[in-house]
């Protein structure tokens, strides 16, 4: 997962990650709302928020949002976040309808939006390739954060240790494989397109990985948690799940959790068991997901 095994994809993934742009997606946030969800975003707010909604391929249809939908447990309420935190950008994250499949890049129905181990499916675009897997999930959602507060500091790390930051992409510059290592070369005209922006994130997926995302990350605390953060255990393969939002009760902390797979497909909403959204945070014990080996505490990382 996150680009498994080895450290790259071919480079023709690379090559051939140049999305087109497409229509502004349709349809306003409605129905489901949560009972602590603040009023609903537009579509122009969620385009500029968003900006896959208007600049990528295959976005499904906005039916509402990730705070509108899901309430936070009984007896618990929502964290306070920052307005402009990355743990603000995903609390608000635009979701599909809720008959909504996972599907893989291909476009083939992977789970049926039945499967009691998914809440929901964002709506956000997979790509044309098998590049958007688990680590490159989080990687993305961090990325288009900064995107949408107008930073161009995005930068991840490939598996042989090449740093992969945005400022070269946008100059025109590409990776070229040399051997076991990658170098940059002028490639292209200068350009800070978002549809620019999204051939570097499948350039990051096609060279970034686990083991790389979880180097880069830093450990966090459980009593440190925050939306954002991520549970990651590195290998070949391995998996990372991202928190979404998170609620409390005194010391008790729940959490909603999402995730790509391989092969690449929508990004996904879990359920820790049929009809639940929140995953109990007990201090004592791993956390359980219904797709990989419990994560330890000792996983949860996130990126500066």
């Amino acid at each position: 997962m996150g680009n498994e095994p080895g450290s790259s994809r071919p480079s023709s993934a690379v090559n051939s990650a140049e999305p087109r742009a497409s229509a502004p997606a349709s349809g306003a946030t409605r129905a489901h709302r949560a009972p602590d969800a603040p009023p609903p975003l537009d579509s122009e707010e969620l385009g500029r928020r968003y900006a896959w909604l208007k600049g990528a391929d295959g976005v499904p249809e906005v039916h509402d949002t990730l705070d509108r939908r899901f309430a936070a447990p009984a007896g618990f309420r929502r964290v306070d976040v920052e307005p402009t935190s990355f743990a603000a950008f995903l609390r608000q994250l635009p979701l599909a309808a809720p008959d909504t499949p996972v599907r893989t890049y291909r476009g083939d129905v992977l789970h049926p939006a039945s499967d009691a181990r998914i809440a929901g499916v964002v709506a956000i675009d997979v790509g044309r390739a098998d590049l958007q897997q688990c680590a490159d999930a989080v990687m993305r959602l961090h990325a288009e954060w900064l995107w949408a507060k107008g930073e161009r500091t995005q930068s991840y790390r490939a598996a042989a240790g090449t740093a992969l930051p945005y400022e070269r992409y946008r100059r025109g510059e590409r990776l070229v494989p040399e051997g076991a290592t990658l170098s940059w070369k002028p490639m292209a005209r200068p350009s800070d397109e978002y549809r620019t922006f999204r051939g570097y994130l499948d350039a990051v997926f096609a060279w970034a990985n686990t083991v790389s995302l979880e180097r880069q990350a830093r450990s966090v605390t459980r009593d440190e948690l925050r939306a954002g953060d991520f549970f990651i255990l590195p290998g070949n393969p391995g998996h990372a799940v991202l928190v979404l939002d998170v609620a409390a009760s005194g010391a008790e902390r729940r959490a909603l959790l999402g995730q790509s797979f391989m092969p690449a497909q929508s990004f996904q909403i879990l359920r820790p068991r049929a009809g639940e959204a929140w995953f109990d945070l007990a201090a004592e014990r791993d956390l359980r997901t219904p797709f990989w080996r419990p994560f330890p505490w000792t996983s949860l990382k996130r990126l500066p």
